[in-house]
């Protein structure tokens, strides 16, 4: 690694570190601005002046704010997240568990995403023009118009209300068996799996294809090299930077999907916490599901742009 490719990935990494800060800092706000009392919320209406003052004094909801970001940046720093104001447990308890689970739906989401795109888009680039093409290239633009709510909503009317085989809510405690966890993780997995390869398929396309049009493959062309040989031996691996720069981004979509597919399906993950945690005022708790969420999408992101950067002949 060259000098100057080192200095672009520390920027890349200092950006990234100066953007979750900041980003920290607005999900704090964000979230000790939303309307109701927490204090008046968690004893309930019977509750008496004195007693939602004196729980919000033990809860240093009194405090100012810069005070209360501080110490909660600070017991980040030491790795403490904090505790439920709802349940009153440690918040690294409560997310480690739904934390597996959102990790179980992206990974098993990735596994199924990737090879299907990557196998669409490279294949629609050999076969630029054709039918095939064209129709892959109409169904991805058309799965990406579709929001994501949208797509979870038309797989429960279909395979859950109207040919019900599948059911409507993942509930991953009930899965006894290989067929019951299939049944479970099908239409979440569907759901984020149509998200992000509709976009992972135009952007592998678009980059085998610029590939394709190099003089070196061109070159290979002339000289008697089937297309296949051409794609799979010379373009394939120079396109190697920008369609990992391809899956980073769009799993990066995994995020904001996780969210909307978690609460359709009631899925009991780090995303069906976190809305269950807006509605009682659990600050600590939304915070700190607000902050992982911001370290996978940042994390995807830095990895797509230092991908690009080592793979840019040009800083080689």
């Amino acid at each position: 690694m060259t000098s100057g490719v080192l200095n672009l990935v520390l920027k890349r990494l200092g950006i990234a570190a100066v953007t979750l800060l900041i980003v920290l800092f607005a999900v704090f706000f964000a979230t000790s601005m939303l309307p109701g009392d927490t204090a008046s919320i968690l004893l309930g209406q019977a509750a008496t002046p004195e007693a939602v003052a004196g729980l919000r004094e033990a809860m240093h909801l009194n405090d100012p704010a810069i005070l209360r970001f501080l110490r909660w940046l600070l017991g980040l720093l030491h790795g403490d997240l904090g505790t439920s104001y709802a349940n009153e447990m440690p918040v690294a308890a409560l997310i480690g568990g739904r934390l597996v689970n959102t990790a179980k739906l992206a990974g098993i989401t990735t596994l199924l995403s990737v090879p299907l795109a990557l196998t669409l888009g490279i294949t629609a680039a050999m076969l630029r023009g054709s039918i095939y093409d064209r129709t892959v290239t109409i169904l991805s633009i058309g799965v990406i118009s579709v929001p994501e709510f949208m797509v979870a909503t038309l797989a429960v009317l279909l395979f859950a209300v109207y040919l019900k085989w599948l059911p409507a809510l993942s509930s991953v405690n009930e899965a006894h068996s290989l067929t019951d966890l299939v049944r479970i993780y099908a239409m979440p997995v569907i759901t984020l799996t149509f998200v992000i390869s509709a976009q992972m398929i135009r952007m592998t396309r678009a980059a085998v294809i610029e590939t394709l049009s190099t003089p070196y493959v061109e070159m290979a062309l002339l000289k008697g090299a089937s297309r296949s040989r051409m794609v799979l031996r010379h373009a394939l691996p120079n396109a190697l930077g920008p369609i990992v720069n391809a899956v980073a981004l769009s799993l990066s979509y995994l995020v904001g999907g996780v969210i909307i597919v978690e609460t359709i399906f009631n899925y009991p993950g780090i995303a069906k916490l976190m809305v269950d945690a807006v509605a009682t005022r659990d600050l600590p708790l939304i915070q700190s599901c607000a902050m992982i969420f911001c370290l996978g999408y940042l994390f995807l992101i830095t990895a797509a742009d230092v991908v690009a950067i080592m793979s840019n002949p040009r800083l080689r």
